[in-house]
């Protein structure tokens, strides 16, 4: 589908402020969209008696008028005659008796979008009338309010400007919606229309009684738990009072937490109050609440777990400075090993604000420990190529042993002493069409395999480990060859989509 951004740089000369001013309506017309029970369409000039639709909303309170997008669509004057009236004589056109569409009854109306004095668009507002609904005392209050934000389209005062300090499409909160609640505030500030869930939301903070007749700056206030919340709650009243586009804020008190968002009523220029959007969203910061608890509960449980590793390894050190067997004295070495290699990923996890670490960052530190105990005449070295990427952690486990014991064979067996070399750990992810792939190789330039190896018959702990994991735990596959003229290439093929 065609973006309005496409559609007027294709079919208009339209000005950037022109058209930024037209993305911020877009991105608050639904507002309009659900008070005036109508579908809204966003129509340009697109030559002579001809008019292009660059947007639509639907409302979320009534039917909607037209079942299939009219994005795109290009009509003329014939077709559309309340188009050119609200055009040619610069007003809101609402004179029509309604038309059939189909088998539908549509009321249209017309409202031109002015900036700085100059009309650059019009919003067509058609209403579906086969599910009219009965004018009781909110669907009076939501039509009231809606042709005031409609004059205030044709004024050019709404949408409302960006503040300068705080841009609003930054705010991480979905402002709330009519459904979630609505009051009415005359120019004085007090309430004098609240919808029912708006007064079940107040009731929640901690209202006894009608919100109706009450200053809303003054009660929010005096509710909050916070001081300091009370009173921004309150400045964001006072300057949708004021005629200002303050940013939306959260009210806590008593348990409950309520977002709220006011806008400035001003048609024809005439300071007449503010509207006042409210939804409870106490379920929602109960859980954000429980999920960072949760998180949090989870690093801490990494940050033990590392440390009892940690605590294992130095006990495992201290047993194999007091035996007297070289082969139990390796042994217990290896165990070493393998314990901080685990330990490294429960580390970084403690760090991480979800189960996923930077894998890169573990690998080099597992290069650096098997560089370290390598043997020291050998002189061999340890360097990583590529990017893991970011890996799971259930995978990075099972990963980093199998990278540890693979790092460790290549120098252990690869490089006796005396004898020098070097260990490249290379790393890519590519596409495939059952999912992404990790792709890693260990080559070494060191003794090669013994003649006859064969990694299925090997009885070395260390592969066994490693075959084990790939196979059962990463579900992937492992192969040991010898290189192009020296050496030692082990190859794993991975499958991220495990993760």
């Amino acid at each position: 589908m065609s973006t309005l951004t496409d559609l007027v740089a294709a079919h208009t000369d339209l000005a950037v402020a022109d058209v930024d001013h037209l993305h911020r309506l877009a991105a608050d017309w639904q507002l309009i969209s659900d008070l005036s029970f109508a579908d809204l369409l966003l129509w340009l000039s697109v030559g002579p008696g001809r008019y292009l639709c660059v947007a639509q909303v639907r409302p979320t309170t009534a039917p909607t008028t037209y079942t299939d997008d009219q994005v795109a669509r290009v009509v003329t004057v014939g077709q559309l005659p309340h188009l050119s009236v609200a055009v040619d004589q610069r007003r809101i056109w609402r004179e029509g008796d309604p038309v059939w569409q189909g088998d539908i009854p549509v009321r249209h109306e017309a409202v031109p979008v002015c900036r700085d004095g100059t009309m650059i668009a019009v919003v067509g507002r058609d209403t579906n009338l086969t599910s009219a609904r009965v004018p009781g005392q909110l669907e009076l209050a939501y039509l009231e309010t809606a042709g005031e934000l409609c004059q205030m389209v044709a004024d050019g005062s709404f949408p409302l400007p960006v503040p300068q300090d705080a841009a609003i499409q930054s705010e991480p909160t979905s402002a709330p919606r009519v459904g979630d609640g609505l009051l009415r505030l005359g120019p004085d500030g007090h309430v004098v229309y609240a919808s029912p869930n708006a007064q079940s939301a107040y009731r929640r903070l901690g209202i006894v009684g009608d919100v109706v007749g009450a200053g809303l700056s003054d009660v929010v206030r005096d509710l909050a738990d916070d001081p300091l919340a009370g009173g921004e709650a309150a400045c964001v009243i006072e300057a949708a009072l004021a005629g200002e586009a303050p940013q939306r804020v959260e009210l806590e008190s008593r348990g409950a937490t309520v977002l709220l968002r006011a806008l400035p009523l001003r048609p024809s220029g005439a300071p007449i109050g503010a509207l006042v959007l409210v939804r409870d969203d106490t379920e929602v910061r109960q859980r954000d609440r429980q999920l960072l608890s949760k998180d949090a509960m989870i690093r801490e449980i990494h940050h033990r777990v590392k440390n009892n590793l940690q605590t294992v390894a130095a006990l495992l050190r201290l047993q194999a400075r007091r035996v007297d067997s070289a082969q139990a004295r390796a042994a217990l070495t290896e165990s070493v090993r393998r314990v901080m290699a685990i330990a490294t990923v429960h580390d970084t996890l403690a760090a991480s604000m979800d189960e996923t670490v930077q894998f890169d960052s573990i690998v080099d530190r597992v290069v650096s420990m098997v560089g370290d105990v390598a043997v020291p005449e050998s002189r061999v070295r340890v360097r990583r190529e590529g990017s893991f990427g970011v890996i799971g952690a259930a995978m990075a486990t099972p990963l980093v042993t199998v990278l540890t014991e693979v790092l460790q064979n290549a120098v252990e067996h690869g490089f006796p002493r005396g004898r020098s070399g070097e260990v490249i750990v290379t790393a890519s992810v590519t596409a495939g069409v059952a999912g992404d792939m990790l792709a890693v190789s260990v080559r070494d330039d060191g003794a090669g395999l013994p003649p006859g190896f064969l990694l299925e018959e090997s009885e070395r702990l260390g592969l066994q480990i490693v075959r084990t994991l790939v196979a059962a735990e990463l579900g992937g596959t492992i192969t040991l060859e010898a290189g192009e003229r020296v050496g030692t290439v082990v190859r794993l093929s991975l499958p991220l989509t495990r993760q």
